[in-house]
């Protein structure tokens, strides 16, 4: 079996609770040659608790004979430091979401072209079993689909990794932090032009680009199994002071509507996520655990009716984790040429409309002579 030789960019909370066990756990297909994190702090944890070598400065990792890399650092900087790995010709596996802007997707898109390497973003529910399963048994088609429902209420990650050991790299210097939301605001305005209004610019980057993004993807990923092209925004709010994030699309000319909410709620140690397709007969529900209680069955539920009679069929598909079985579909692009789950035009898709929604909220408020 051909073993990758891999680098970890950015060791934060995803890599130190999933990306870095989990390549470390594939060891007959990754071998991580070092991670590279600005944190001085981040770094000695690493070495200790994990026995990898560390880097504090990316073009030190860079420079080891790598084949890929895991970019799992913040937002603002996966362009770049995607950039930077096609350029030595590498293949990139990328946290969500990939860029703000589909312009700067784009341009990972002719990198990823010119290099002739693998770019994979990580929407790791496409690998959820149960997931795999909706896809292959929706009770409906085209024609019968009514509605699609997205409900999230998210406390963040706080409640759900106590079990595991990490580090918070909080020594990190005022200047770099400073650099990177400069770079955050630059891209935020390609992607959103005249986006001050400080709620929603943090609803866009974080209900909607860190946190809803997860399921734009999934449910673009199911309309595509219904044959269901893009639809139109007919509804957006960012709310909550930007920690919620809400947004409307009219489908088949009107026949449906998928409507979406994502909501934090920072105090409340609860997790719901629901993605629910309603058609003319029947209803499939898809309930995913925290991300980060892994092995933990997405509960899958078709319900149907004969008459007065409902039937709710619970489907249970294994207990593979999603984490992982997104990384064997890295390795198994780059080894064995099997297509790219979850590529940049997808997260090109999912970014559009997200900027979209944005857009719409944007223009609602100066309708209603709120701000901005």
């Amino acid at each position: 079996m051909q073993c990758i030789r891999v680098g970890v960019i950015g060791a934060g909370g995803v890599a130190q609770v999933e990306h870095i066990p989990n390549l470390l756990k594939l060891h007959r297909q990754f071998k991580i040659l070092g991670v590279y994190d600005p944190s001085r702090k981040t770094r000695a944890f690493v070495g200790e608790e994990f026995g990898l070598a560390t880097f504090a400065d990316l073009d030190g990792l860079l420079a080891m004979p790598l084949d890929a890399v895991v970019i799992a650092s913040p937002d603002a900087l996966h362009w770049e430091q995607a950039l930077a790995a096609f350029a030595r010709g590498l293949h990139v596996f990328c946290e969500k979401p990939l860029c703000y802007s589909a312009g700067d997707i784009d341009d990972l898109i002719a990198a990823r072209d010119r290099a002739g390497k693998v770019l994979q973003v990580g929407y790791m529910k496409r690998f959820d079993p149960s997931y795999e399963a909706a896809l292959k048994m929706l009770p409906g088609t085209a024609r019968t689909l009514r509605y699609i429902s997205v409900e999230v209420n998210d406390p963040d990650a706080w409640p759900f990794v106590r079990h595991h050991s990490t580090c918070q790299g909080d020594d990190v210097t005022v200047d770099l932090v400073a650099a990177t939301e400069a770079r955050q605001r630059e891209q935020v305005d390609r992607a959103v032009p005249g986006l001050d209004d400080p709620d929603a610019f943090r609803g866009f980057v974080g209900a909607y680009c860190s946190a809803i993004v997860h399921d734009v993807n999934a449910v673009h990923g199911l309309l595509d199994a219904l044959g269901v092209t893009d639809g139109d925004i007919v509804g957006a709010s960012l709310f909550a002071r930007g920690e919620g994030g809400q947004g409307a699309v009219r489908l088949l000319g009107g026949q449906a509507l998928w409507n979406m909410v994502h909501l934090a709620v920072p105090g409340l140690a609860d997790y719901r996520e629901r993605i629910t397709l309603y058609f003319d007969q029947a209803s499939l529900e898809l309930e995913f655990p925290s991300p980060y209680l892994n092995h933990q069955p997405t509960r899958l539920t078709l319900r149907t009716s004969d008459g007065h009679t409902l039937s709710s069929r619970d489907i249970r598909s294994g207990y593979e984790e999603a984490f992982v079985e997104e990384l064997k579909g890295f390795w198994s692009a780059i080894v064995e040429g099997t297509p790219v789950r979850n590529t940049a035009e997808q997260a090109r898709r999912d970014m559009t409309l997200l900027a979209g929604l944005t857009r719409r909220h944007l223009a609602q408020l100066k309708q209603s002579g709120a701000r901005p």
